[in-house]
């Protein structure tokens, strides 16, 4: 999954430029000729260690299962368990 999503990337900023000059000219004919993976809107966030869709955190690109490990073995900087 982790790699699809590195190809749908790609695709997005292959095609990035042409999207804009076809919406731009509201040629929308020629833009549904686009592949489906060109569209931005098919990108999803994916943890960048595991590859889990579901409870990603964008301030770090993790997952939150990944990060409470991290965090619990000291391996993100500026960040600790609280306890009061």
């Amino acid at each position: 999954m982790k790699a699809r999503e590195a190809k749908r990337e790609k695709l997005v900023a292959k095609y990035a430029a042409k999207r804009e000059a076809l919406k731009a000219a509201g040629d929308y004919l020629a833009l549904q000729k686009l592949p489906k993976n060109a569209s931005p809107v098919r990108l999803h966030n994916r943890c960048s260690i595991t590859g889990r869709p579901r409870g990603y955190m964008r301030q770090f690109g993790i997952s939150r299962v990944t990060f409470r490990q991290m965090a619990n073995m000291g391996l993100i900087p500026g960040v600790k368990k609280s306890s009061w």
